[in-house]
């Protein structure tokens, strides 16, 4: 009936049967829906595992719908809520195995406080006296038995013979009472805690017994959980070591990063100086060029002005001499008239 409700479910919709006004207030159910299971959507509910046994949770709350489950898994938004229901399963799975774990620790120490078997209480005095009395007469006999058979006595062996089997029944029934306490005792059924699901077993049953609890319902389902919660802790370990390796990744590129703009400021500040330098030199260049060309034109100024300069305080000097000897002439010829006269006259 179930499957063919879901079936007619699936063709006509879960509000096939509702009346009119019935489906005003209808509100069709999708996957991301309060009311559906999350767990039951990526892996499994707890709530179905236990069923008809003593750790049965009862029935699921939330919405188990197989239709739900595979328009969820073709659904564009499944990676995304994947993470956030299993991180939410995990969380119930640690609760109930946390639970077991505290019923385990309680039978352990239920075990631990059973009363071992006490080892037999010593003999007497008097019973040690007996036992020793009847095992040195024993290996008196024995001896006397092996000496018998060498001799070919066999009828006189055999008669010693059956005086040593009445003496070890004599020292069996000494200690009879101590060692079927301890048989009793060793012949006692000892119980066992089954790790995985806190099941109380008898220690060394019969492999069917074995079996039997292993394929079971409570067994294999604290075993899912168990398992889920491992694969789920090292499934994160290793998402955590993958982020924490891209950070260091990161920053090691934005370490080499800072390196390379460190070194292209350095090779730009270098090329700058190298060109301040470069224009320093030039311009230091340019001032000592320009001033050898000045100390130069000075020079070539300063020779020509000596050459030129001597040519004419020669050429004045002689001038004086020679202007002051035309001068002294001239006077000289305004002084005496008559001599001119007579030097021109002649």
């Amino acid at each position: 009936m179930d499957a063919q409700r879901a079936l007619l479910d699936e063709l006509m919709g879960a509000a096939r049967n509702l009346t009119e006004e019935e489906r005003k207030g209808y509100k069709e159910v999708s996957w991301d829906d309060k009311e559906v299971c999350g767990f039951y959507m990526v892996r499994f509910c707890p709530h179905d595992l236990f069923v008809n046994t003593r750790s049965d949770l009862g029935p699921c709350p939330r919405i188990h719908d197989p239709k739900l489950k595979e328009s969820f898994e073709k659904s564009p938004r499944h990676d995304a809520y994947v993470p956030k229901f299993e991180a939410e399963l995990s969380q119930f799975c640690e609760k109930l195995v946390m639970d077991l774990d505290r019923r385990v620790r309680r039978g352990r120490e239920r075990l631990a406080q059973e009363v071992e078997p006490t080892p037999p209480p010593p003999l007497t005095a008097e019973k040690s006296e007996q036992l020793s009395v009847l095992e040195e007469k024993i290996k008196n006999l024995l001896e006397q038995v092996e000496s018998l058979g060498e001799a070919g006595k066999v009828d006189e062996a055999e008669a010693l013979m059956r005086k040593v089997e009445t003496l070890n029944a004599e020292k069996t029934a000494l200690t009879q009472p101590q060692n079927d306490k301890v048989l009793m005792l060793g012949q006692e059924k000892k119980m066992a805690l089954c790790e995985i699901c806190g099941s109380f077993l008898v220690a060394n049953d019969a492999a069917e017994r074995t079996q039997s609890h292993v394929t079971g319902k409570q067994h294999v389902g604290y075993g899912m959980v168990r398992d889920f919660i491992n694969e789920f802790k090292t499934a994160k370990e290793k998402a955590n070591e993958e982020e924490r390796l891209a950070r260091e990744r990161e920053a090691e590129e934005r370490r080499k990063q800072r390196e390379k703009e460190s070194e292209r400021g350095r090779r730009s500040d270098s090329s700058d100086r190298d060109r301040h330098r470069d224009k320093d030199h030039n311009r230091e260049r340019d001032r000592y060029r320009d001033r050898d060309s000045d100390r130069e034109r000075s020079r070539e100024h300063d020779v020509r002005g000596y050459r030129d300069g001597g040519r004419g305080v020669d050429y004045r000097a002689r001038n004086g001499r020679n202007g002051g000897r035309d001068r002294y002439r001239d006077r000289s010829r305004s002084r005496s008239p008559g001599k001119h006269s007579h030097r021109r006259s002649s």
